[in-house]
């Protein structure tokens, strides 16, 4: 097993590594990109892993932004976020789908308009979250569902995806996930009941 080579090829061939002035190459200085994450499902309510994880990344010192989508129930909304461990922020709707039946929501014009502006609201904030660059991790829980109401735009998400303070990772999760967002992630995990 080799462990180490000689240097006689670069002390033969100097012209090979020298350098020379009149062709500098302009380097970029590297700097390093999050990631995006997608965890995916057969069903809704899937992502405890996710949750865990997030609690655990805030207790060992990263900035984490937890936002539901779909979960509600708490009458929370964005200037009534959860703050954990100093460091993770959970934000959830403050007018939620999940606390009426879909048939109700159809149903009555009012209620929809009110949890499709409070969702809208929150997705808006997290635009600008994800524009700051102040968090190092930011899950976006359920954002499919909210993409497959027709509350958010697709083509807003990816945009803003690609646009986003690039240091930061960022997570999310749903059950049916359009083909042009899945091509964009760095890391894609099935989950399974």
């Amino acid at each position: 097993m080799v462990i180490s080579s000689s240097n006689n090829f670069s002390k033969s061939n100097l012209d090979v590594v020298k350098i020379s002035s009149a062709k500098k190459i302009n380097l970029k200085k590297f700097k390093q990109n999050g990631q995006i994450q997608i965890y995916k499902s057969s069903y809704r309510g899937s992502y405890s892993s996710v949750i865990r994880d997030s609690l655990r990344n805030a207790a060992l010192g990263r900035k984490v932004l937890l936002v539901q989508f779909m979960k509600g129930g708490v009458k929370q909304g964005i200037n009534n976020a959860v703050n954990l461990c100093g460091n993770l922020t959970w934000v959830r709707s403050s007018h939620s789908f999940d606390q009426y039946h879909l048939e109700e929501i159809e149903n009555n014009k009012n209620l929809k308009k009110s949890i499709h502006d409070s969702t809208y609201e929150l997705w808006n904030f997290c635009k600008k979250e994800l524009l700051s660059g102040e968090n190092d991790q930011i899950i976006l829980d359920e954002i499919f569902l909210a993409i497959e109401l027709k509350i958010i735009d697709k083509d807003d998400l990816i945009s803003t995806l690609e646009n986003r303070f690039t240091s930061g990772d960022v997570i999310l999760t749903g059950t049916d996930i359009p083909k042009d967002l899945l091509l964009m992630a760095n890391q894609i995990t099935e989950l399974r009941s």
